[in-house]
């Protein structure tokens, strides 16, 4: 069964531009971001300071009266990132550049050194702010994929996402 792609979550003027791999089978099914039980995502960003609560995957489409927005460089909902195919990633690095030019948020912040490396071409990345952003004025903020199957610690994930306020008060 082919599941629908989500719905971004985007508008001018936001503070933070979340870009993940490609949505979830539960996100396609639900059609929300990041709604796996497993994935950390909410969860990091309120340890990180970056929410005022934990906010549940179904209020996603909220997190934009606080000037986040989410999107993915995939459309398509797959089991996992290895699914993706040379042309989708193709097409949705274009795609993507296009919104991120289009919408300008101060900082785009991808969810998994491997969405950047897509989205760059570039290899050798390392957390955090990225030299030479692909959109002049945009920052280009890397974290670690909140996904569960990643086995990264979560205080030391918290610890890459907690860099993105600051990341934030340098561009105003």
């Amino acid at each position: 069964m082919e599941l629908a792609a989500i719905s971004d979550h985007i508008a001018e003027g936001l503070q933070i531009l979340f870009v993940g791999y490609n949505p979830s089978i539960r996100s396609g099914e639900t059609g929300h971001h990041y709604a796996n039980p497993s994935n950390r995502f909410y969860r990091i960003l309120l340890q990180a300071g970056l929410t005022p609560r934990l906010y549940k995957p179904q209020e996603d489409g909220d997190l934009l009266q606080i000037g986040y927005g989410f999107t993915n460089i995939v459309a398509r909902p797959s089991l996992t990132a290895a699914e993706i195919t040379a042309e989708e990633y193709r097409e949705g690095r274009r795609i993507l550049k296009e919104k991120i030019e289009h919408f300008r948020p101060k900082v785009v912040c991808f969810v998994g050194k491997g969405v950047y490396e897509q989205y760059s071409g570039r290899r050798g990345i390392v957390w955090g702010i990225q030299p030479n952003p692909m959109v002049d004025g945009v920052v280009d903020y890397v974290c670690p994929s909140s996904s569960g199957l990643v086995r990264m610690k979560l205080e030391e994930m918290v610890g890459i996402y907690s860099g993105i306020r600051p990341a934030l008060g340098e561009l105003v």
